[in-house]
């Protein structure tokens, strides 16, 4: 068998890691759901609807953030939450084309 040659490149490798440990988590996949019914949406109005605590939705968004799945914007002394739906179609858009032959 031959050995195929590549290279990677580590950063996008590091990155792509990340946005997939970000949604690969089910309640990560939830919060991104509920941002994107709601639009423009402040972090209390998430945890208290969806009856979470404060300090786990923040961690979550917190991954979320970093991923770049959704942006913030400062309101006052609030924080809104968008999904960033581009990164959302491009991320979508490459696992659909990943083959696994």
């Amino acid at each position: 068998m031959r050995k195929a040659k590549s290279s990677i490149n580590t950063e996008k490798l590091f990155t792509s890691a990340e946005i997939l440990r970000a949604i690969a988590h089910p309640l990560r996949m939830k919060i991104l759901g509920f941002i994107d019914q709601n639009e423009n949406i402040n972090v209390n109005k998430i945890y208290n609807t969806m009856k979470l605590e404060q300090s786990i939705t923040s961690q979550h968004l917190r991954v979320l953030r970093a991923a770049g799945l959704v942006s913030t914007e400062k309101n006052g002394k609030f924080r809104h939450y968008n999904v960033n739906y581009q990164k959302v179609t491009q991320v979508l858009s490459a696992i659909n084309n990943f083959e696994t032959n």
